[in-house]
């Protein structure tokens, strides 16, 4: 169920906002669960929070769904997880219908060829779509990005002295804006090697709500919480 918060000319909508799902294994734990029933709880919380955020105007979401650290998990949750992705890029053809476009971060190479060509699929579907920009971050991580891009730099001959800021960031994943607000569920204070270049001036908010529980009610805190604070870039 959709929270509506009532219309204030003066508040501000994160053009990005970039989340960290968090929890579900912690979710399923609780209710005498398997882990991969929390995952799939938090598929189902991620489409939720998706088209909330589509609906207030949102303009770019990113969401931390498998990073390259987690292949380390028993691999019965892997391939749960991978199921569940499945699943959901089956399904991704609805958000055509409600104008969002899908797209993906991340090195796809690690997955399997079903799933390469139904991230493809999902990407080809969407790609007229207007509303918000959803991205899915799979088999992704800050550091290993921030090293795929280097390697790109050194391959295309660029010297030493022609290397900048601009040029790093042109050769990352995300090719849109840097998040404004990250938001991490569960109780965890960290990052976690996600967005580790994007986040430099990002506006963090933390909650401890687990993933499956998030709602759009929790979005509108976290807004709520942007709104207070002061973003001056290293100004005055």
């Amino acid at each position: 169920m959709f929270f509506k918060k009532k219309t204030d000319e003066k508040r501000v909508i994160p053009t990005h906002i970039a989340v960290i799902m968090d929890g579900n294994g912690r979710w399923a734990k609780k209710r005498g669960l398997p882990r991969n029933a929390g995952h799939a709880a938090g598929s189902k919380t991620f489409k939720e929070i998706a088209r909330y955020c589509n609906k207030i105007g949102v303009k770019y979401l990113t969401a931390y769904a498998f990073s390259t650290e987690n292949w380390k998990r028993p691999e019965s949750e892997v391939q749960g997880i991978m199921n569940i992705l499945r699943d959901y890029l089956k399904d991704s053809k609805n958000y055509v219908k409600e104008n969002i476009k899908l797209g993906f971060i991340g090195d796809r190479t690690a997955l399997d060829s079903d799933i390469q060509e139904l991230m493809r699929q999902a990407e080809e579907d969407s790609k007229n779509a207007t509303g918000l920009k959803c991205y899915l971050a799979i088999n992704y991580g800050g550091r290993d990005e921030i090293v795929h891009a280097v390697k790109n730099i050194i391959n295309s001959g660029v010297s030493a002295d022609e290397v900048t800021d601009k040029l790093i960031s042109d050769n990352l994943y995300t090719d849109y804006p840097d998040p404004d607000l990250i938001i991490r569920p569960s109780g965890e204070l960290r990052l976690s090697n996600y967005l580790v270049w994007q986040s430099a001036y990002s506006e963090f908010w933390f909650s401890d709500v687990l993933w499956p529980d998030f709602s759009g009610k929790d979005i509108e805190k976290a807004i709520d919480a942007y709104n207070k604070r002061e973003r001056r870039f290293g100004g005055v």
